[in-house]
């Protein structure tokens, strides 16, 4: 049986990189990709744009650090806001009851993709 190929165009991280945690990714052409981050909990896989629903900003200062110090939350770090691993709805802080922006994903080959019906361009352009 041949191996399936990916659309790297789509590829957000392997599966493996998560491990739990959480990875960002910049998916897109030219100088404003679209920047966002995946998050494990437990079995499922989200992602997200990298934008706190309070003010826009990113998320995180560093790398690949977007959760709470014990790992079961999403924090924003210039604000202080918690959002909900799988649903990233905001459950504390200046911006409560408000959500981060989804993004459609799947699951292929041991990667993370963004999901078919979604066009990496638009989005690159919409949210850079």
């Amino acid at each position: 049986m041949p191996a399936q190929e990916i659309d790297l165009v789509r590829v957000l991280c392997r599966l493996a990189d998560l491990q739990g945690g959480c990875r960002e990714f910049r998916l897109g052409r030219g100088d404003w990709p679209l920047r966002g981050f995946v998050v494990q909990s437990g079995d499922a896989v989200c992602a997200y744009v990298n934008r706190c629903a309070h003010r826009n900003n990113p998320l995180n200062y560093l790398e690949h650090q977007f959760l709470s110090q014990d790992g079961s939350m999403i924090q924003c770090y210039v604000h202080g806001a918690i959002f909900e691993k799988n649903t990233g709805y905001c459950v504390a802080g200046p911006c409560s009851g408000l959500s981060l922006i989804a993004l459609p994903v799947r699951l292929e080959s041991g990667y993370v993709l963004l999901a078919d019906e979604a066009d990496p361009d638009e989005l690159a352009a919409r949210y850079a």
